[in-house]
């Protein structure tokens, strides 16, 4: 599985690109919190582009996916 840094590194600085769970292997609970911390501060190098996609498990709603769009790069 491809870590997060190697992700985001392979888009170019403007792009809007899709992370998702099972892109970092990770189940929807675990991806979920993550997720939260994006939201509340921005990501490494992203921010949040749009509405979460979430999935329902056990009744629960955990966020699956992000679209995020890349930051341009520091200088």
């Amino acid at each position: 599985m491809p870590d997060l840094q190697s992700i985001v590194e392979k888009q170019k600085p403007g792009a809007r690109f899709v992370i998702s769970a099972p892109m970092l292997g990770l189940d929807a609970v675990a991806f979920d919190r993550l997720a939260q911390t994006w939201i509340a501060a921005g990501g490494p190098g992203f921010v949040l582009d749009g509405i979460p996609f979430r999935k329902v498990v056990d009744g629960q709603f955990f966020i699956q996916r992000v679209t995020v769009k890349r930051m341009a790069e520091q200088l």
